[in-house]
Parts: C-alpha cells; sequence; structure tokens
C-alpha cells in the first residue's frame, strides 16, 4: 500500500514478483541436480550453456511480447476554429500484440486444474476413462514418456489460452468506439472510409494480431512445461513467472521515470 501511495504503483505485483525471484536459487540448484549433476566437465558446461540459451530466449519472446505493438496511422482533417484553422495533425492507434499480458494463462489453467482439485478435495481415485482424462487435464503429465496419452490434454491447454486472449481482448478494445471517436475527432486511417469500414479494418487487423500474441503466449507457456514433463526438471519459474517479472519491472521503470519528470517540472515551476 505504501508503494502505491507514493505514486510507483504495483505494490502488489512487486510483492509476488519478489516471491518468485526469491524461488530462483532453488530452482538453479534443481537444474545443476537434474542435468550437470555427475556429468563430465565438458558435458555440464554445455548443459549449462544449453540452460542460459533456452532462459535468455523465453526472456527475449517474453519482452518482445510486452513490448510489440501495431501502430495504426491516424489522419486528422483541417477545420476551422473561430478564426484560426486547427487539425491537419498525424497521430497513430497503438495496438499491443499482447494485450491480455498474463491472464490468458492463468484462466486456462485455471480451469483445466479445477477437476484434478475436486478430485483431490473429495480424496477419490477415480479409475478408467474419468482418471484417464484428469491425467490429461493435469499439466505435470504432460511430455511423459511413460504416459504419452496424457499429453493430449496440452491441445486443450493452447486452445484455451487462444479463446482467452480473443475474449479478454474484445473486453478490454472496442473497435466501433475507437472509430466513433476518430469519426467526431475529424480524424481518419489512410485509404480506409470511416465508420463500418474502419470497424471492420480494426477487427481484422486485431484478429490477426491478437493470434500472433496468443501463439507467443503458448510457446513461453510450454516451454517450462516440456522440461519439466520431458526431463524432470520441475523449476517454479516458467512462462507465467517470467511474464510477471518482466510486465512489473517494465512498467515499474516507466513508473518511475514519470515520476521523475514531474519532479523535475515541479522544480522548474518553483523556481
Amino acid at each position: 500500500e505504501q508503494i502505491n501511495d507514493k505514486g510507483v504503483g504495483n505494490g502488489i505485483s512487486m510483492v509476488l514478483l519478489i516471491n518468485i525471484l526469491s524461488r530462483i536459487p532453488q530452482d538453479m540448484v534443481t537444474l545443476y541436480e537434474t542435468f550437470v549433476k555427475g556429468k563430465t566437465i565438458a558435458r555440464g558446461l554445455l548443459m549449462w550453456i544449453i540452460i542460459a540459451v533456452v532462459i535468455i530466449a523465453v526472456v527475449v519472446l517474453v519482452l518482445i511480447l510486452n513490448g510489440a505493438e501495431r501502430r495504426i496511422p491516424v489522419q486528422y482533417s483541417k477545420k476551422m476554429a473561430g478564426r484560426k484553422m486547427v487539425g491537419g495533425q498525424s497521430s497513430n492507434i497503438p495496438l499491443k500484440v499482447n494485450t491480455a499480458g498474463v491472464i490468458p494463462i492463468i484462466f486456462a489453467s485455471s480451469i483445466m486444474s479445477f477437476p484434478s482439485i475436486l478430485s483431490f478435495v473429495g480424496k477419490s481415485d477415480i479409475k478408467g476413462i474419468g482418471g484417464t482424462l484428469i491425467k490429461m487435464l493435469n499439466s505435470n503429465n504432460w511430455f511423459d514418456k511413460t504416459n504419452p496419452v496424457a499429453s493430449l490434454g496440452l491441445i486443450l491447454y493452447i486452445v484455451l489460452v487462444i479463446f482467452f486472449a480473443y475474449f479478454y481482448t474484445s473486453i478490454t478494445f472496442n473497435p466501433m468506439e475507437v472509430a466513433d471517436n476518430m469519426k467526431k475527432q475529424g480524424g481518419f486511417i489512410p485509404g480506409i472510409r470511416p465508420g463500418k469500414s474502419t470497424v471492420d479494418y480494426l477487427n481484422n487487423l486485431l484478429s490477426y494480431i491478437i493470434f500472433i500474441g496468443a501463439v507467443g503466449l503458448c510457446i513461453v507457456a510450454v516451454i517450462p512445461i516440456f522440461f519439466n514433463g520431458y526431463f524432470g526438471a520441475n523449476v517454479s519459474f516458467g512462462g507465467t513467472s517470467i511474464i510477471i517479472i518482466a510486465g512489473v519491472v517494465l512498467e515499474t521503470m516507466k513508473q518511475i521515470e514519470s515520476q521523475t519528470l514531474v519532479r523535475q517540472y515541479t522544480g522548474f515551476l518553483t523556481e
């Protein structure tokens, strides 16, 4: 609460960030015991290089997903306001590739873990088709070499992530409202007629952008699950954790920069 009151924001998110970072040393020990321990020096060094490359690749992909955006150019027509000619400027509408952030992964994981939680609370050992379905919905069983059928649940997981990416974006971004606001202000997208044509253009472009972001989210989420299931490297930080870390750090940096600018302007005005 004090972090929020001081204007930095993301107080709860920073607590989650510290909690995730505090588990990384133990995760490094787990990776060492899984891939490096008992190996020769050359092979152990090679495994550390591979681990570092995978982690860096996931972090870079997350940073690209958080920062990537498609800027749609908008041109405003000139009009008379009193004796002055106003307007004529050009601007843009930034559409983020990953509009939903980590929300689709959280929703998909929560829904798929619900049957397992119910069976655990009921203390029932479900067998047959029901038990197989529960194993398929549990991400701990995916990529298991001894039980390849359980990996079919990954397909449902990917479908849910993509669905919730579209669903969340449809709630937070309304192309019809954006088109109406542009029309009222005399703005238009070059080459696109105002009104329904603008709405259709934004919907088509948004569908394409969201799909790219959802595929990127699936890749980031599946990589740690693959290493956990196939190699048995059970680490706490995964795609969701890295997205949270990157998002909180970038947002906190923006907040601190804005606070610094406000202090500079305040000092200038008071002097």
